[in-house]
């Protein structure tokens, strides 16, 4: 019997080893050399020091700064670790509210915020990603569309020409992946960072 046992466990150990051990490290150091910043996490300095992550979205309110799409990330409440509350851009729990297309709760939520927008003075159509999550709960991008929305909101809060941030909204934009795959979109951070060093000018 033990014959046919220490194959299986001499196997076992092996693979352990080589699926465990030397492939995870063989894969981050040939990330490490050939894409850094990537294998880093894409992080984003500003003034040396790290303010974020190109990879994962931030919450931004106030109106002097573009607003990424909804997150429906959340975590476990401190008063109450049976339930969970809201934490938009969680990493650590993310995820989508997996609401169906007839969920209550999903259409309220998104009638809300088509209101909020209306009483913004929106009047035409408002893009999917304002209103909608994204699947992880953490997308760091948002569509052209939507960022030209929030430029007149932008524009007025910073006492900046509409036609100056609508145009950094452009240089910011960043086309389909080898020109077929993907959608045009905007890093919220990065079009954030870049509006902070345009009104230092």
């Amino acid at each position: 019997m033990l014959q046919h046992i220490r194959p299986a466990l001499v196997l076992i150990v092996l693979f352990t080893i080589l699926t465990g051990v030397i492939y995870p490290f063989a894969i981050t150091g040939i990330a490490a050399v050939v894409l850094p910043n990537r294998a880093g996490g894409s992080m984003i300095p500003r003034d040396g020091v790290v303010v974020g992550s190109a990879l994962i979205g931030q919450v931004f309110t106030s109106d002097k700064y573009f607003h990424g799409r909804p997150s429906a990330t959340n975590t476990p409440d401190p008063k109450d670790p049976t339930k969970n509350i809201d934490a938009p851009y969680n990493a650590a729990n993310s995820g989508a509210s997996n609401y169906g297309a007839t969920s209550q709760a999903l259409v309220d939520r998104v009638k809300a915020d088509v209101e909020a927008f209306r009483k913004d003075g929106v009047d035409g159509p408002i893009p999917a990603d304002a209103v909608t999550t994204s699947g992880s709960g953490l997308d760091p991008d948002i569509s052209p569309a939507y960022a030209l929305l929030q430029v007149a909101r932008v524009a007025k809060a910073r006492n900046l020409p509409e036609d100056k941030v609508r145009g950094l909204v452009t240089a910011q934009t960043n086309g389909r992946i080898l020109g077929f795959i993907g959608e045009p979109r905007v890093n919220v951070l990065e079009l954030n960072l870049a509006l902070d060093a345009l009104s230092a000018t």
